[in-house]
C-alpha cells in the first residue's frame, strides 16, 4: 500500500509540475509586448555597424565627427542584428516571447532545484514575472535577468559541494558572458556574491567571539612560555578547561534549542567561492572593450542619466506598490513564522 500511496503521488507532482510549467509559460509569454522600444531600433543597427565595421569605439550616427562611443552591450547587438536579418521584426518579437518565457521557467526550476517546493517556486515565479513586466523587452537586461538566476543556482550548489567544479565554471562562464552582453550590470555578479560571503564572514567573527577562540590560542602560547613551571601551567589549563567547558554548553544550546529566528551557519566552502569571485574579477578583460566592465557602471553613475533614464532612478518605494507590498508580504513572512 506505501508503494502505491508513493506512485499516486509521484504522479501527481508530475501532473501539477506540468501544469505549473504550461501556466508559466503562457504568463510568461503573455507579458512579451508586442511594440519594440527605441532602444531596439538602434540595437539591431549597432550590431549591423559592428559586423560592417567590427568594434572601433567610435559614434557613427552622430552629427559630429570621431565622438568616442562605448558599445556597453555589443555580443547582444550582434545576435538581435542576426535575428532581424533572418526574420524581421517578427523574429526579434517572437524572440522575445522565447526569452520571457526561458526567464520564467529558469526562475521555477532554480527555485524547485533549491527549496524541493513545487507550489512555493510556482507562485515566486508568478510574483517575479509580474514585476519585472516593465522590463520584459527586446534589450539586453532580459538575456541577463536568465543569466542571473542561474548564478544563483551556480552559487548555492557550488557552496554545498566545492569538488563539483562544473557550478563554478558555469559562474565564471557567467561573468564573460554578462561583460560581453551587458556589461553595465557585470558588477552585479559580485553584489549577488555579497550576501554569501557576508554570512561567512559573520559566522567566523561571531565563532571567534562566542567561542573564545582568541582568548585559547592566548592560553596555549603561555602553556607553551610557562613550560617549566608547573603551578602556572596548571592554573592556565583551569581556565582553558573552564572555556571548554561552556563552550561545550553554547554549542549544545545552539544545536537544539534553536534561540535565533535567522539560522547563519559557518559554511567552510565560501572560501572556495570567494576564490571563484576573484576570478570573475580578472573576466573583465575578456571583452574587445578593454578596461570598459570596470569603468562603465561608475561612469554612467556620475553623469546625468541618473536624473531622467528609469533604470538609473532610485528606488522610491511610495511610487512603486508592487515593489513595496513585496517587500511588506517578506517581512511578514520572516518576522511573524518559522520561515
Amino acid at each position: 500500500m506505501k508503494k502505491i500511496f508513493e506512485k499516486i503521488n509521484e504522479k501527481k507532482n508530475i501532473i501539477c509540475g506540468v501544469i505549473f510549467v504550461a501556466i508559466i509559460a503562457f504568463f510568461s509569454f503573455s507579458e512579451a509586448p508586442k511594440t519594440l522600444q527605441n532602444d531596439t531600433y538602434y540595437t539591431v543597427s549597432i550590431g549591423n555597424l559592428i559586423m560592417e565595421n567590427g568594434i572601433d569605439m567610435k559614434d557613427h550616427f552622430s552629427w559630429h565627427e570621431d565622438l568616442p562611443y562605448t558599445y556597453p552591450h555589443w555580443l547582444y547587438d550582434v545576435f538581435m542584428s542576426i535575428i532581424y536579418n533572418v526574420g524581421n521584426w517578427d523574429g526579434i518579437y517572437i524572440s522575445v516571447c522565447v526569452m520571457s518565457i526561458i526567464l520564467g521557467l529558469s526562475i521555477y526550476i532554480v527555485n524547485k532545484k533549491l527549496n524541493k517546493n513545487q507550489v512555493i517556486s510556482f507562485c515566486v515565479t508568478i510574483g517575479a514575472m509580474y514585476l519585472l513586466k516593465d522590463y520584459i523587452a527586446a534589450r539586453a537586461q532580459l538575456v541577463t535577468f536568465i543569466i542571473y538566476v542561474w548564478v544563483i543556482y551556480f552559487i548555492e550548489k557550488f557552496i554545498k559541494n566545492p569538488k563539483k567544479v562544473g557550478y563554478a565554471l558555469g559562474i565564471i562562464l557567467s561573468s564573460i558572458l554578462i561583460a560581453n552582453l551587458h556589461v553595465a550590470v557585470w558588477p552585479f555578479i559580485f553584489v549577488i556574491s555579497l550576501p554569501y560571503i557576508a554570512e561567512y564572514i559573520i559566522c567566523l567573527i561571531a565563532d571567534i567571539v562566542i567561542y573564545q577562540k582568541t582568548s585559547i590560542m592566548y592560553k596555549k602560547h603561555l602553556l607553551k612560555k610557562y613550560k617549566d613551571d608547573d603551578i602556572k601551567k596548571q592554573e592556565i589549563n583551569n581556565k582553558l578547561n573552564a572555556i571548554y567547558s561552556q563552550n561545550e554548553k553554547i554549542k549544545k544550546a545552539r544545536e537544539t534549542e534553536e534561540p535565533y529566528k535567522i539560522k547563519m551557519k559557518l559554511n567552510k566552502n565560501v572560501k572556495w567561492l570567494i576564490l571563484v569571485m576573484a576570478i570573475c574579477g580578472l573576466t573583465g578583460f575578456l571583452t574587445p572593450l578593454g578596461t570598459t566592465p570596470y569603468t562603465y557602471l561608475i561612469k554612467t553613475m556620475q553623469g546625468n542619466t541618473v536624473s531622467n533614464i528609469n533604470e538609473h532612478l532610485p528606488l522610491t518605494l511610495i511610487n512603486n506598490i508592487p515593489v513595496m507590498c513585496t517587500l511588506v508580504i517578506f517581512l511578514a513572512f520572516l518576522i511573524f513564522t518559522k520561515v
